[in-house]
């Protein structure tokens, strides 16, 4: 327990309220069902893109507040996205 208590006082003083956490998702047109299910006799009619696929990437900032510089990117990311020009 001592060395748990050395370690946490070794440790920077963060104040909570500054901290911003980045973080990214994403999602691709070839995650797209393409079988459904409708009621009976009826038809299930729906579109997907079938062979043009395309991913969409969502990068924001989190902070105790809330998300803060939402910003959405064509396309995946990438080494080169990710540095600042």
């Amino acid at each position: 327990m001592r060395q748990r208590h050395a370690w946490f006082d070794d440790q920077l003083v963060l104040e909570p309220e500054r901290l911003v956490f980045i973080d990214e998702t994403w999602t691709a047109t070839n995650m797209t069902r393409s079988h459904g299910r409708c009621a009976r006799g009826e038809r299930l009619r729906m579109g997907f893109p079938h062979g043009h696929r395309k991913t969409t990437t969502f990068v924001a900032g989190l902070r105790m507040t809330g998300m803060i510089a939402p910003m959405v990117l064509d396309g995946p990311t990438t080494e080169t996205r990710s540095r600042p020009t």
